[in-house]
């Protein structure tokens, strides 16, 4: 129910005579076509994406987005981003999108693997429209589905946050995109059960992924500098003649320039999400 809507009895009125925001609430009981006949309904599209996000994980479809597989394809992948790079720009979208969806833990993985595919530039760009798209289809069906069970069920920890969300919903969303310590589809469905705009959501999320994508994004094209250079030291060896090159490579060389800039962003990273960790426990005490 709504702030302030009253605790007397059931309205004696026709619905019109209601709030607007409360005309489907108002006789879940009386078959009316604002009040569902079968409230199971509700939850079908979300079992429907854990269904779908267990099948993946028990056939073994989530070992295709292992980092180590996908990295020793890359000439290949390269080779097909070249033929047509637009519509290969608009499958990792597709497929982004869809592990996001199905609550896939691959978003990292894909957004590295962007970055080593595309760049940085447009590696991260495919993460933050891809991470944003998803996460809101995710939110559009938590609200639908579980935004009641959530907000009966909630207990006094999750309540402090509900009481945030209600409070300053874009800050605390931003917040927890930048500080992802919680699982990524619980931060999507929580927003929408405690009645955050899905403008509001959308937004924030997009602000709040932008600097991981980013750096992400950027050590995948560090890594691409990395296995660039380890073939190529790979190959003068083998032209050499050399008995063991895996062993004759010399792996200070590796440490590329791009390399050494991702990871002293990774770690100005870090630092940030330490901050943001305090503020979160500090909103959280005060609401």
């Amino acid at each position: 129910m709504t702030p302030g809507g009253g605790e007397g009895g059931r309205p004696n009125g026709r619905p019109q005579d209601l709030p607007k925001d409360r005309l489907g609430e108002q006789d879940p009981q009386s078959g009316g076509a604002s009040g569902p006949r079968r409230p199971w309904l509700r939850w079908l599209p979300l079992l429907a994406l854990a269904a779908l996000s267990v099948g993946i994980l028990a056939s073994g479809g989530a070992h295709v987005l292992d980092l180590d597989r996908l990295s020793e394809s890359r000439v290949w992948l390269q080779a097909l981003i070249a033929e047509d790079r637009v519509r290969a720009i608009a499958l990792a979208c597709l497929a982004y999108v869809g592990s996001v969806v199905v609550s896939l833990p691959a978003t990292l993985v894909l957004t590295v693997l962007a970055g080593l595919l595309f760049g940085p530039v447009t590696g991260a760009l495919i993460a933050i429209a891809s991470a944003t798209t998803g996460a809101a289809i995710v939110f559009s069906v938590g609200r639908y589905a579980a935004g009641d069970l959530i907000r009966r069920k909630a207990g006094p920890q999750v309540g402090r946050f509900a009481e945030g969300f209600r409070r300053d919903g874009f800050g605390y969303i931003l917040i927890l995109r930048l500080l992802p310590i919680f699982p990524y589809w619980i931060t999507n469905i929580a927003p929408a059960a405690f009645g955050v705009r899905l403008r509001t959501f959308a937004l924030a999320t997009l602000l709040g992924l932008t600097p991981g994508a980013f750096v992400y994004a950027g050590l995948g094209a560090g890594l691409e500098d990395l296995l660039a250079t380890r073939d190529a030291m790979k190959a003068a060896c083998l032209a050499d003649g050399g008995p063991d090159c895996s062993k004759g490579i010399d792996l200070s060389a590796l440490v590329t320039p791009g390399m050494v800039a991702a990871l002293a962003a990774l770690a100005g990273f870090a630092l940030l999400t330490v901050f943001l960790r305090r503020r979160l426990e500090r909103r959280t005490l005060r609401a």
